[in-house]
């Protein structure tokens, strides 16, 4: 398991490597800017991660800090669980999720690349580790795509494309709409299964479109450096074989959409 684990970080390495190689996206080549840094703290209905129910019939606070520095970041992000959901008469953590990300940005000319590293670290179960590649494009509807590849402990690749638009309201206020649609080829049949109706294991692994997205969130600036933005999101599956598979990791092992919502407040300087 660990040289399988040295080859895929060795190939990500150098697929990296030769994104910000053709791409120039080198250090030297940033402009001057300052730091910036945004504190944020959301209160939602439900946690919806990737297609996947991940609390229920409870609220969820994340924390998250994000510094930045000439298109470098890291962000520091929590899953406080208020009550967790029993199903097996075990008593989970409310505090059961702690995510550091890494990442470098850099706008070539219409194009807006990014590269980034992810450390989930999981209650319960193992911890994860991703690399994702993203590109966007300055164009009608911003669309974007995000290409995750999992290099730890459960072995897939998830590629997210998205769009969104924003309406200006106010000079305070604004609309944002987003939509956005994924494909997860699995590299691992116990972990992520290709699931049959009535939620058994076929033996092979999860390739097929999976969950899709639409929101839209209304951020207002309520003094200088403060953003209170309400919230509401809809998850919902691609294909059958997604939703025979989010019905097998909700938390009642019968639901495969979802809709939620909160606000979140964000000190932004």
């Amino acid at each position: 398991m660990k040289r399988v684990l040295q080859y895929e970080c060795f190939w990500v390495a150098v697929f990296v490597t030769l994104i910000l190689s053709i791409s120039g996206i080198t250090p030297v080549q940033a402009e001057e800017e300052k730091p910036s840094a945004d504190l944020s703290v959301s209160f939602l209905s439900d946690y919806i991660w990737r297609g996947q129910e991940l609390s229920r019939d409870s609220i969820v606070v994340q924390p998250s800090m994000t510094i930045g520095y000439k298109g470098f970041s890291a962000n520091l992000w929590g899953n406080l669980d208020t009550d967790p959901y029993v199903s097996d008469g075990n008593s989970p953590s409310n505090w059961n999720e702690t995510d550091i990300t890494l990442a470098y940005s850099r706008s070539l000319g219409p194009v807006n690349a990014r590269v980034g590293y992810i450390y989930y670290s999981l209650d319960g179960v193992d911890d994860s580790q991703e690399v994702f590649l993203g590109l966007g494009l300055n164009a009608l509807l911003s669309p974007t795509l995000t290409v995750y590849r999992e290099m730890d402990s459960y072995m897939h690749w998830y590629a997210l494309l998205g769009v969104s638009h924003t309406f200006k309201i106010t000079e305070a206020a604004s609309l944002n709409l987003c939509a956005s649609v994924s494909y997860l080829k699995s590299d691992d049949a116990d972990e992520y299964p290709e699931i049959a109706d009535g939620g058994v294991r076929t033996g092979n692994k999860f390739d097929n479109f999976h969950d899709g997205l639409i929101s839209a969130s209304l951020p207002i600036s309520v003094a200088k450096y403060i953003i209170v933005t309400p919230s509401l999101s809809y998850v919902f599956p691609l294909s059958d074989d997604a939703s025979d598979e989010m019905k097998f990791r909700s938390k009642t092992g019968s639901d495969d959409n979802y809709v939620y919502g909160g606000i979140t407040a964000s000190l932004t300087f």
